[in-house]
């Protein structure tokens, strides 16, 4: 064995026993005590160790781990495309850019069309279409499932409407069989934001799969984390080749970091108004960015996906006890439903609490915060009402397709708490006894 091979071992070695000494001095949970977080990073040596693997190859930029990663997560998801860029933001960012790309011909995304989406979710599914000067349509929500109402596409549709961006809303599948219909009838692109529902299923498949694009996100609250990071995955050739010019300064070239001449016409081509056999590696397409990821964030990645299965049955079996044990609060509190058909794999357990529940969401969050029981909005509640919308002008930048009473019932109504797989039956135990204390003190008969 090499000198560098075995110091690389004897260094990972060391790497595994840091773990060992640090799981060890983990404190157990003390209820009212130990803080329980909405989510929160779950790992072993196995994640350091390909980190710190990674890091001696000093490679720093993609390299052959997020190779590695991109293959494993597309064949976990049966697509036949995957492109990692370094969050889930940037991933619904390159997945809308790909749409704007002139080689789509009449269908790419131009600058006044219209793409449908909802208020109720994070601000970073409708950023893309606002920056690049398309105009988002707004629909409401229904609940039980948070996510969008489907009757309102048609109302929300007019001859300018080129695609659908929508989250699966904490991990709730949308209604993927009516959004997929509506979008062929009209030709219209499809983007799943993915982002909270990764291992998620509509009608036995997985969510992400169903769109032309699909994303995800690896912050470290998601279903798994490399820190930072995201992914963008489609089943068509030209627009995983769209998303990698985009994240890769622009350029038409598409040869990976420390790769040349893939083509073979590295100095041969065309390229248009360009000297012919101008170097294709700067050859530009489209106007770009720099979203990689680096290769020790697709290292912790690699050892993530792994653990991506039982991390999926814990959230479900997490969700799966809160609900049946604060099924005697029905009435004052509202919980979410899966949609028809799915078996999600919850980012979180959303409450919705009554108008005349004689207590407030704010009220709820207040006694949780205070109990050491970490609580979350659902998202911007109505997007619409922020300060970053007050520079916008309605019916120009944005259109509102009906009403948004239910999206607004989310903003003033709606918390979450987590189902992360690092939770303990003793969390949940607490959660459920923290909630049912409050409610019980706040309404008879209870």
């Amino acid at each position: 064995m090499k000198q560098t091979e075995r110091l690389r071992e004897e260094l990972l070695e060391k790497v595994r026993l840091f773990y060992q000494a640090q799981a060890a001095e983990h404190t157990a949970f003390v209820p009212g005590e130990s803080k329980i977080s909405y989510a929160a990073r779950v790992f072993d040596d196995k994640e350091m160790v390909s980190l710190v693997d990674a890091s001696l190859d000093f490679w720093l930029t993609a390299g052959r781990f997020a190779e590695t990663f991109e293959k494993q997560l597309a064949r976990f998801l049966s697509i036949a495309h995957c492109s990692l860029c370094n969050s889930g933001s940037s991933a619904n960012l390159l997945a809308f850019m790909a749409l704007t790309s002139p080689e789509l011909g009449e269908r790419r995304i131009g600058k006044g069309d219209e793409v449908i989406t909802v208020a109720a979710g994070f601000p970073t599914t409708i950023t893309p279409i606002i920056h690049y000067g398309a105009v988002p349509v707004f629909v409401d929500v229904s609940l039980p499932t948070y996510n969008i109402d489907v009757s309102q596409l048609e109302s929300a549709r007019s001859e300018q409407t080129k695609a659908v961006m929508l989250a699966h809303t904490l991990g709730n599948p949308f209604d993927v069989g009516a959004i997929k219909a509506f979008c062929e009838q009209y030709n219209l692109w499809l983007i799943e934001d993915n982002c909270d529902a990764l291992g998620s299923r509509y009608d036995g498949c997985y969510t992400g799969a169903f769109g032309d694009l699909g994303t995800s996100s690896f912050y470290p609250p998601h279903h798994i984390t490399m820190g930072e990071g995201g992914a963008v995955y489609t089943q068509n050739k030209l627009l995983q080749r769209l998303v990698n010019s985009f994240r890769d300064w622009g350029r038409d070239c598409w040869c990976p970091p420390g790769r040349d001449d893939s083509c073979e016409k590295r100095f041969t081509g065309q390229f248009g108004d360009l000297p012919k056999g101008f170097d294709h590696k700067f050859v530009y397409s489209h106007f770009g960015y720099n979203l990689k990821v680096t290769d020790m964030q697709a290292a912790v990645g690699c050892a993530q996906l792994e653990k991506l299965p039982a991390f999926i049955l814990a959230r479900r079996n997490n969700f799966k006890q809160l609900r049946e044990k604060l099924k005697h609060l029905e009435g004052p509190l509202l919980f979410a439903e899966p949609t028809l058909k799915s078996d999600p794999a919850w980012f979180g357990f959303v409450i919705t609490v009554a108008e005349d529940a004689g207590f407030t969401r704010n009220d709820l969050a207040a006694h949780l915060e205070a109990n050491k029981v970490q609580t979350r909005n659902l998202f911007a509640g109505n997007i619409l009402k922020h300060p970053c919308f007050a520079q916008l002008e309605a019916g120009r930048d944005f259109r509102i397709a009906g009403n948004l009473t239910q999206t607004d019932r989310i903003m003033h109504q709606t918390l979450w708490i987590g189902v992360y797989p690092g939770m303990t039956p003793e969390m949940i135990t607490y959660m459920v006894q923290t909630i049912s204390d409050f409610v019980g003190k706040r309404c008879t008969g209870l």
